[in-house]
């Protein structure tokens, strides 16, 4: 029998490495607008390739169904009841001197990051911020990541020809950019093309810097242990903004006349071109991270994660309908119908996350926090409304299903709560409406059919549950319900 030499016993006895983990997060992107959805229009190669190699979740909610809440479920893993971030809030005005940021995260709240560093993570965000200005308790580097870039205002990001980026507390100005109103409507088209380029384009492509950003991120530290690189692409929030040679890939009979700037941000001469243009540049910046992977060496021990802030937007152009954008279901970005929460979920692990795999169990963004956590050997932070779905991705049919009691949203003047397959919604709190309306998404996943005088019973249960899942922020009242 030959002998085993001490080396080859300690390799054998020595754990795994933690994975390294990419959390890719596209901004207003659509359940249909990726090619593993079913989008014919838009090619996504990237995208598709990660939904062969690993698991999609097809019931994944967003944090909620628009960017700032939504980010601060994703990294805090509070649900939008418990949350210290509950809606868009600004704290300045569209100028280009006016102060920067959203409402900010406050510093004690416990963020992925900051639990991932602990457990010896190099962590790094990359994209669009929306958690909180310069200078406040919301910035990325006091909220527990090592690096970041890009843009800390989301009303700078209705730019992608901004002046600046944020690199750290550093501004870094942008070549050749000068500032210009990201709302601009127009009564007639201009007499030219290239006159659109010259009015509402630069020449410094936000997107472009920030793909590279994140290259760079992952070959500075692939060799020396695990990192967390969040990649927060602005893309496809409009404007309808990007590189004009990448215009031509795609028909130009799709467009047979340009946006004039009705719905708000920027005209385009062809709206449809430039929003499956922009599309396909977010797929292009998947495929770098994952080349960078592969090339460094740590593809197959590199957990990624790519999924949506919230559905398709209704705003700047975007014809939704045109590119089915919403797929099966109903409402877009701003609504808790299931068009506005339901977002393409997707996470690839080689050798763990069985690849081609679907998982049609109800989750969210919640959910992510104490996943990562369960995957890393991480300790995830008490108090919050996420459960792991490692067993879930993992296959593991020995291990219990995560289990709980509802999943819950809510935004200005709308609630829903999902229990199993049944969704209530309520709209109009506004106005003092506290109607549910009731859907089986098993059998009815459009929403097409309220049933709640079918079934009182699961109404007044599902009532219950929504007093329970909210907790009144004096920061974010819920209209009606907090009186």
């Amino acid at each position: 029998m030959p002998l085993i030499t001490p080396i080859l016993l300690l390799t054998a006895l020595a754990p795994a490495p933690p994975p390294n983990v990419v959390l890719i997060l596209a901004d207003d992107l659509g359940w249909g607008e990726v090619g593993c959805h079913g989008q014919e229009k838009i090619p996504t190669p990237n995208i598709d390739r990660l939904a062969a190699d690993g698991m999609r979740l097809t019931s994944h909610w967003s944090g909620a169904p628009v960017c700032a809440p939504s980010r601060c479920v994703l990294l805090t893993g509070k649900h939008p009841g418990h949350a210290a971030v509950r809606n868009n809030w600004e704290a300045g005005g569209w100028g280009p001197d006016q102060t920067e940021g959203q409402f900010p995260l406050p510093d004690e709240e416990v963020t992925l990051a900051e639990v991932l560093g602990e457990r010896g993570y190099t962590t790094g965000v990359i994209g669009k911020w929306g958690l909180g200005g310069p200078d406040t308790e919301g910035h990325p580097n006091r909220q527990g990541f090592d690096h970041w870039f890009g843009y800390l205002c989301q009303r700078v990001a209705h730019n992608y020809y901004p002046t600046h980026l944020w690199r750290n507390g550093e501004k870094v100005p942008l070549k050749g950019n000068n500032w210009f109103s990201a709302h601009q409507k127009i009564e007639q088209p201009l007499d030219r093309e290239q006159a659109y380029e010259e009015k509402y384009l630069g020449e410094t492509f936000a997107s472009d810097l920030m793909r590279d950003e994140a290259v760079q991120f992952i070959e500075n530290h692939a060799k020396d242990g695990p990192f967390f690189l969040y990649y927060a692409s602005p893309v496809p929030h409009v404007a309808l903004q990007v590189p004009p040679d990448r215009l031509d890939a795609f028909p130009s009979e799709w467009d047979t006349e340009p946006y004039l700037g009705q719905k708000g941000y920027v005209p385009h001469p062809r709206p449809r071109a430039a929003y499956a243009a922009m599309i396909a540049g977010l797929d292009a910046e998947v495929g770098a991270i994952l080349k960078t992977l592969e090339q460094q060496g740590v593809a197959d021990n590199t957990i990624v994660i790519f999924t949506s802030d919230n559905g398709p937007t209704y705003a700047g152009g975007v014809d939704y309908e045109f590119f089915k954008s919403a797929g099966p279901f109903r409402g877009l970005k701003g609504s808790v119908f299931e068009g506005g929460l339901r977002v393409p979920t997707i996470v690839r692990w080689p050798g763990h996350v069985r690849p081609g795999t679907t998982a049609d169990i109800p989750s969210g963004f919640e959910d992510h926090l104490p996943t990562i956590c369960e995957l890393t050997g991480a300790s995830p932070p008490t108090g919050i409304d996420g459960r792991s779905l490692a067993s879930v991705l993992l296959g593991d049919q020995a291990a219990p299903a995560p289990t709980r009691p509802y999943l819950y949203r809510e935004l200005g003047g709308q609630q829903a709560i999902r229990v199993g397959p049944w969704k209530g919604v309520r709209r109009h709190l506004r106005r003092g409406d506290t109607t549910m309306l009731l859907f089986n998404l098993d059998t009815d996943p459009g929403e097409t059919t309220n049933v709640a005088d079918d079934h009182p019973d699961i109404v007044a249960r599902l009532e219950t549950l929504l007093a329970e899942a909210h907790v009144p922020s004096p920061d974010f009242p819920l209209p009606t319900i907090d009186k």
